[in-house]
């Protein structure tokens, strides 16, 4: 059976990406905050003062991403870098009190976000949800 472009999974999960960061970026566009770096600020607002090589680890992003996405995040005002006492090529990322009074105003956006997302989806079909894209993120993963 020929599969086509309407029956390719990998196309309807990318359509749905697509979806999600434009929803997501438009939300997020009146804060200065690209989807991506709220991702860092999510993680900041949990942990403050993780490094940049954990940041690569928890977003599977390379690390010349990440360095990028924080000197933006600086340059806002955001956070502010400083490198670790005990590894000079390590820096950890630090939160200003700019950016903690942001998590005031974006976390109701992202709970709002996840609301939207998933309304009319049950906690089963979401749990499903997760382990069908593990699998799918484990068959990718297995062939690189």
């Amino acid at each position: 059976m020929k599969l086509t472009f309407h029956d390719h999974i990998g196309i309807k999960i990318h359509k749905t990406d697509l979806l999600l960061t434009g929803l997501i970026k438009a939300k997020l566009d009146p804060y200065n905050l690209a989807p991506e770096q709220n991702l860092i600020m999510m993680l900041l607002w949990e942990k403050d003062g993780i490094t940049q090589n954990q940041l690569v680890e928890k977003l599977n992003k390379d690390k010349t991403n990440i360095a990028r996405m924080a000197s933006n995040l600086e340059k806002k005002g955001f956070i502010k870098r400083i490198p670790c006492t005990d590894d000079r090529r390590s820096v950890k990322l630090y939160l200003t009190p700019c950016g903690r009074d942001l998590e005031n105003q974006v976390t109701p956006i992202a709970a709002e976000f996840n609301q939207i997302i998933t309304n009319g989806i049950s906690k089963e079909e979401l749990f499903e949800l997760e382990r069908l894209l593990s699998i799918i993120n484990e068959n990718v993963r297995t062939t690189l």
